[in-house]
């Protein structure tokens, strides 16, 4: 029996591995960080027998919450990610398995690699109105890239979507690919109709370096992406300094924010109504969009969620905070689960990457019906 971790996106410590019915492991930090949550390992075994394995030491984890009724992701082909049950006691999380094959992977959600990344943005840049541009490198020297899809005019709106700020909730770019695949469908009448009103400014990966190097929250050094709009830097946050750079020149008229939330099993929005600008027009424009969301899909709902920024008082260091204040736009941080959308439970799957490509699908018909109001 081995555990591997030595691959992309791969974290995991083995305390004990030395017998299947006890192997114990722990999860470590992200890079010159506090912050730990995510894992993903490879267990090759004997198939067919009894496996029980315990995450150790896990009330000290970023979102300890996030442990209480969340089920364990796992796939034998990387294809298909399934859900074994779980139980958490307040610092262990178990799990038993048998596994089918001799080897077989687990994770904290379905991965997103840096490969499909690459395929998803060197497949897009086919599409006739869509460019793919390289703004600047990371402190590991990947790429940041973005997607500029729609022929600029001054008729047009400026919507930006960006994604995996926190390289760990991987659901985020299912999702924008979900989003892609629709807005570049030529037979899509949604997609077709929004380019004719709007180009669309997509980074589909804003934490590469993270998503590499398997970290919940951070980038290479540590660095907390969405607590860095109001200050970035090309020492500390390059990724975040490069896309600010970009949006100021362009303008932005409708922004989302695309996130995973380690607690809360619903799909749910964040708006801007602590911003100090904030106004009746905005007010408007994030009710309309919400409740085009609730018409178009039962996937979303509007009752539980973070709790609301009193006014004036909202952390502008937080992007969609710092975007709507600066361009007075409809600016929303979007959240999926990473356990189950519990209106709409699947025991099976839970939350998934086919589900988030799906309400990325639907968050274009969203815009579509307010596009013309921002």
């Amino acid at each position: 029996m081995r555990i591997f971790s030595n691959f992309e996106s791969g974290n995991i410590n083995v305390v004990k591995a030395d017998d299947a019915n006890d192997i114990q492991l722990t999860i470590p930090n992200d890079n010159q960080s506090e912050f730990y949550q995510w894992f993903h390992f490879r267990l090759e075994s004997q198939p067919h027998s009894e496996h029980q394995i315990k995450l150790l030491n896990l009330a000290k984890s970023a979102y300890p919450e996030g442990w209480q009724g969340y089920d364990v992701v796992a796939s034998y082909d990387r294809e298909e990610w399934f859900r074994i049950p779980s139980e958490f006691d307040g610092d262990t999380l178990s799990f038993k398995v048998i596994p089918e094959h001799h080897s077989m992977y687990f994770a904290y959600f379905a991965p997103y690699s840096y490969d499909r990344h690459q395929d998803l943005l060197h497949q897009a840049q086919l599409h006739p109105e869509c460019r793919l541009e390289t703004l600047g490198s990371t402190l590991d020297g990947n790429d940041m890239s973005l997607l500029t899809i729609g022929e600029p005019s001054d008729e047009k709106k400026n919507v930006w979507i960006i994604g995996r700020q926190h390289p760990g909730e991987t659901m985020a770019e299912w999702f924008i690919e979900g989003l892609l695949q629709r807005l570049l469908d030529d037979t899509d009448t949604v997609g077709r109709a929004l380019l004719e009103q709007a180009v669309f400014h997509v980074v589909p990966n804003m934490n590469p370096d993270g998503s590499i190097r398997g970290h919940l929250r951070t980038n290479a050094v540590g660095v907390n992406l969405n607590r860095e709009w109001q200050t970035p830097s090309m020492e500390k946050s390059p990724e975040v300094y490069l896309v600010r750079e970009r949006m100021l020149a362009t303008g932005i008229d409708l922004f989302l924010d695309i996130h995973g939330d380690e607690a809360i099993p619903y799909n749910f929005v964040a708006g801007s109504e602590g911003v100090p600008s904030y106004d009746a027009r905005m007010a408007e424009l994030e009710q309309a969009f919400k409740q085009a969301l609730l018409t178009i899909t039962p996937e979303f709902q509007d009752e539980h969620g973070y709790d609301k920024d009193k006014p004036g008082e909202a952390n502008l260091t937080v992007c969609s905070n710092w975007v709507a204040e600066q361009f007075k736009c409809l600016s929303y941080t979007v959240e999926m689960p990473f356990k189950d959308h519990n209106l709409h439970p699947d025991s099976f799957y839970g939350w998934s990457p086919e589900r988030s490509v799906a309400f990325g699908q639907d968050m274009l018909a969203a815009i579509q019906a307010v596009i013309a109001k921002v």
